[in-house]
Order: C-alpha cells, then sequence, then structure tokens
C-alpha cells in the first residue's frame, strides 16, 4: 500500500508543478489578455497587431521550434500576416505520424510551445538585461523547498518579487517589462493548440507512470531526486508564470480605463 502511495503522490507533485501550472496560468493568461482587446472595443484587432509585431512571431516560432525537435513535418507557417481576412495574425500547419509516440508526445509540447518558450525568453532577457536582479532572483528561488516548508517557500518567492522590483529604476527594466508584455499577450494558446496539446497528453502522462514506477522499484531515493528536480523547474515556472500573469492583470487595467476614456470621449 505504501508503495502505490508513494508512486501517487510523486507523479501527482510532477504533473501540479508542469503541466498544472502550465495549464493553470495559460488559462488565466487568456482570460486576461481577451478581456484587454475587448476593452478596445473596435479598435481591439487594430491594437492586437499593434503589439503582435513581436508576440506573433515569437508565439509561431515556438510551435515550429518544437515540430522540428519531435520531428514534425511543417507543411506551412506565417509568422506575422496583420492583412489576413480572417483576422488570424500566424500559424504553422505541420503533420506528423500518429504511431511515432515520440512524435505523439510532441502534440503535447507544440501545443503549449508558446507558454513554455515565453517563460525561456523572459528568464533570458532578465539574465541579458539585468545578470545582478537574475542572480537575485535565482538565489531566492533556491531556496524554495516546498516539501520540507510549504509555507516559508512562498516567503522565499515572495523576496524573489521584492528583488526584481527594487531594480524599477534602471531602463533595462522597462526593457524587460515592454517585450514581456508583447510577449504575454500573444501566449495566448488558440482552440487549435488546446486540442493538438491535449492529443498528445495521455502518452505524455503514461510516459511519466512508468518511468516514475521503474524509479521506484529500483530505489526510492531514485524517485525523490527526480520528483525534487521537477518541483524545482516547476519553482521557476511558478515564478515566471505569476509575472507574466501580474503584468497580464496590469495590462488589463490600463486597457480598461483607456476604454473608459474613449467612450466618454466619443
Amino acid at each position: 500500500m505504501d508503495f502505490v502511495v508513494e508512486l501517487i503522490v510523486n507523479f501527482a507533485l510532477q504533473m501540479l508543478f508542469s503541466l498544472g501550472f502550465i495549464f493553470l496560468f495559460g488559462k488565466m493568461i487568456a482570460l486576461c489578455n481577451a478581456r484587454f482587446y475587448k476593452n478596445f472595443g473596435s479598435r481591439g484587432q487594430a491594437v492586437c497587431i499593434a503589439t503582435g509585431f513581436i508576440g506573433t512571431p515569437v508565439h509561431e516560432a515556438s510551435h515550429a521550434l518544437m515540430c522540428l525537435i519531435f520531428g514534425h513535418k511543417i507543411t506551412e507557417i506565417k509568422f506575422f500576416q496583420p492583412n489576413s481576412s480572417d483576422g488570424t495574425l500566424g500559424y504553422v500547419s505541420h503533420s506528423y505520424n500518429p504511431k511515432n509516440l515520440y512524435q505523439k508526445v510532441g502534440n503535447l509540447f507544440i501545443g503549449i510551445a508558446p507558454i513554455l518558450i515565453g517563460f525561456l525568453i523572459l528568464g533570458g532577457l532578465l539574465y541579458l538585461l539585468l545578470p545582478e536582479m537574475f542572480g537575485d532572483v535565482l538565489h531566492e528561488l533556491d531556496q524554495v523547498d516546498f516539501i520540507s516548508d510549504f509555507g516559508q517557500s512562498f516567503v522565499y518567492i515572495g523576496k524573489a518579487f521584492l528583488d526584481m522590483f527594487s531594480y524599477i529604476g534602471n531602463w533595462q527594466w522597462w526593457v524587460f517589462l515592454l517585450v514581456g508584455s508583447f510577449i504575454g499577450l500573444h501566449m495566448t494558446l488558440s482552440k487549435a493548440d488546446m486540442q493538438g496539446a491535449l492529443s498528445g497528453i495521455i502518452v505524455f502522462l503514461l510516459l511519466f507512470l512508468i518511468v516514475d514506477l521503474v524509479l521506484l522499484l529500483i530505489k526510492k531515493s531514485l524517485l525523490v531526486s527526480f520528483t525534487n528536480a521537477i518541483l524545482t523547474f516547476g519553482t521557476f515556472l511558478l515564478f515566471f508564470f505569476c509575472l507574466f500573469f501580474l503584468i497580464a492583470v496590469v495590462l488589463l487595467i490600463i486597457s480598461a480605463i483607456i476604454g473608459k476614456v474613449m467612450q466618454n470621449r466619443y
């Protein structure tokens, strides 16, 4: 019985700190973004195009990169098409062998690629523009241990945010915020993205469960180490997703104010 409980607990933690965070924050950011553009009324599409010259190519390049990594054939790609008849700013069409498990799992990563790559770009941009701040944030996040001390972990994450906003007087911070805003506004996963991702999720879950089972059969400490590694990665995901969500909320408030001013003016 203890064996089964150990397997289930570790598997659940792994999924929560990986796919759980991705889908949760992806949905919350998507809702904020949808409302952001809606607040501009008839000018929403124009605002979407204006912000899309950075965000859309990043979004589509993320899909394309994962297609290449997982061996999918890219049949057509549009990085940015502001004058499309149906309003679609970009897309990636691809094909794969449904009998190939690796390519089938790839559907999951291709679907969620804009969120994953957006997270990596934001982290890389922070490192390039403000390496000292990146080091401060890294120091706080390195101390996070949700298993040993759940409450204190959020204290460290809070300190990481305080460290980040202590650099608000630097021009690099504002460049980071601006680029992050453009990327964040186009991280929203389309219906096709979600359908593609879900088509590969079952195989992904089964592979993880098999790996966990094998590690536990060999030695319990191996499974614990594997889970801790995923939790460490998940902590960085959580931090940057919270940052993306904070940006989305601030932009939502700004758009609501601008929308009200526009309504009163006209």
